[in-house]
């Protein structure tokens, strides 16, 4: 029996990657001499904003960060909230006895900024973010399973990336990929966690409702 699901943020909770990816080439471009491209920004991935920003900016990461959160909240603008569905689902979920918490890569302030936009700040037992030095996404699923008490077994992690497929192998649980989401990997996906891909919510919905 599944006790507790944990959901990713971006890209699975809302259509957040292209403002996020908008945001830093904004903001921290400046800083780096150049104008990040997509493929410079997406490969620190992973990391908090500011892991990612030290990656690309170096000595200047200070003034980088100080610069992004303000055009990060006012870029939300375009990504007012969340995917439909997704809380709906997250509160039947609630309603069947099943903890739900958010693991994301993002920073603590970066992620504060989106729920408190989306007004999902109150929904999750627990929130895991990221760390600026390396994926932690497994190190916090082994947190949860810690922190509540949980057989690897009666948890399930939600996500949309080909990453969170190799984090939940490494910790020894269950991904279901999140494949609606535009910036999907769908084939990549696929390869790397076959039968377990959804490319809706109301899939994700329905396969969660059978196996309560």
């Amino acid at each position: 029996m599944i006790k507790l699901i944990a959901f990713d943020l971006d890209g699975t909770i809302g259509d957040t990657v292209p403002m996020c990816i908008r945001a830093f080439e904004k903001a921290v471009s400046p800083y780096a001499g150049h104008t990040l491209s997509e493929r410079e920004i997406t490969q620190t991935f992973g990391l908090n904003e500011v892991g990612m920003i030290k990656k690309v900016t170096g000595e200047k990461w200070r003034e980088a960060l100080h610069d992004f959160y303000p055009v990060y909240e006012k870029m939300h603008q375009s990504c007012p909230a969340p995917y439909e569905g997704i809380r709906e689902l997250i509160e039947t979920l609630h309603k069947a006895g099943v903890l739900v918490a958010l693991i994301t890569g993002k920073g603590d302030k970066s992620c504060r900024i989106t729920l408190e936009q989306f007004g999902m700040q109150d929904l999750f037992c627990s929130v895991k973010t990221g760390a600026e030095d390396r994926p932690n996404k497994a190190e916090a699923i082994e947190e949860l399973l810690h922190d509540f008490c949980l057989n690897k077994d009666e948890f399930y992690y939600i996500g949309d990336a080909v990453s969170d497929v190799a984090a939940c192998k490494k910790a020894g649980v269950t991904c279901l990929s999140a494949a609606w989401a535009t910036t999907a990997d769908i084939s990549g996906l696929k390869k790397a966690n076959p039968s377990k891909v959804f490319p809706s919510i109301k899939e994700l919905t329905l396969f969660l409702s059978i196996e309560k």
